[in-house]
């Protein structure tokens, strides 16, 4: 694979995390190359093989590896991991073969084009636009942190908050990214938009945005999940959390406390593998579910507060 057509992206962590570093990566793609060596011999024998090098690798690392095609974009890839990583509170580095660090925030901007979802039509902030009656904008700048519309788990909530936003909503978004998803629904109509990342990179950009967009009902703050969540102002109507099974999973006992009687729920960034198991945890911790929507065996569900 040359340099110039594929960017390898490789995370190195711990042996023990190797099952939900996989996990999350296969997200993005299922062609991992996985770097163990823990179950090698003391005497240095992997197979038939004798390898020095091998005898004093750290058995209690792994590096996990993925390679982004030429049209594909190594700076959503890489805010993907980090902030997924994140959110699990995995420590990890990440690095970067073909595509220099530095390069990652503008290599790929040349495939970043408008989206339109609905109503709603994503916009590089670099893009000239011209507006159709009706349609709703949004620029986006995306920087390093997750989120522009492109895959398939935003697009999927995005469809969802049209749906549900009717207006004067107070809206939680867990997991903000670029602030993507509060940004749409302060424009939809929402009354106020809680935006939380545990990130602090990603709420800088989704700061930016937010202002860049001119919406000054969308506030951004760092915070574990729920740990931090204001609720000074009063329970919220709708929670998005676009994240990935094991949070939504971690923080549903969590949830209710922090919406309106009728409260609703959007949760995203779910393999179609785990969808059940997050069906079932969400169930057992006060939803009903109302209607999911599915792309490429990612799923998207819609719950109600019982």
């Amino acid at each position: 694979m040359a340099s110039t057509e594929w960017t390898k992206l490789t995370v190195h962590g711990s042996h023990d995390d190797l099952e939900q570093i996989c996990a999350v990566m296969s997200m993005l793609d299922n062609g991992l190359m996985i770097e163990d060596y823990s179950d090698l011999s003391p005497n240095g024998m992997y197979g038939d093989l004798m390898d020095e090098a091998l005898l004093h690798a750290d058995k209690t690392k792994v590096a996990v590896s993925l390679f982004v095609p030429a049209e594909k974009k190594p700076a959503e890839y890489a805010a993907f991991l980090r902030e997924r990583f994140a959110a699990l509170q995995i420590p990890y580095t990440l690095s970067s073969e073909g595509l220099k660090e530095e390069d990652w925030a503008e290599s790929w901007k040349q495939y970043y084009k408008p989206i339109p979802l609905g109503r709603v039509t994503i916009v590089p902030a670099w893009e000239h636009y011209t507006a159709a009656p009706g349609e709703i904008i949004v620029r986006m700048d995306p920087g390093m942190a997750f989120g522009t519309g492109t895959h398939e788990t935003t697009r999927l909530v995005m469809e969802l908050l049209e749906e549900e936003i009717q207006g004067g909503e107070r809206v939680l978004d867990v997991g903000t990214g670029s602030g993507i998803l509060s940004i749409c629904a302060s424009k939809l109509g929402a009354k106020e938009c809680a935006a939380y990342d545990i990130d602090p990179v990603a709420v800088k950009v989704a700061k930016e945005n937010v202002a860049d967009n001119g919406c000054t009902n969308v506030t951004c703050a760092v915070s574990d999940l729920l740990r931090d969540v204001d609720l000074g102002g009063g329970r919220f109507d709708l929670c998005v959390a676009n994240i990935v099974a094991d949070i939504i999973l971690r923080m549903a006992p969590d949830i209710a406390p922090c919406l309106t009687e009728h409260g609703r729920l959007i949760v995203s960034g779910i393999i179609g593998s785990r969808a059940e198991e997050v069906r079932r945890g969400l169930t057992e911790n006060g939803f009903e579910i109302l209607r999911e929507k599915t792309e490429n065996d990612w799923v998207a569900i819609l719950l109600k507060k019982r």
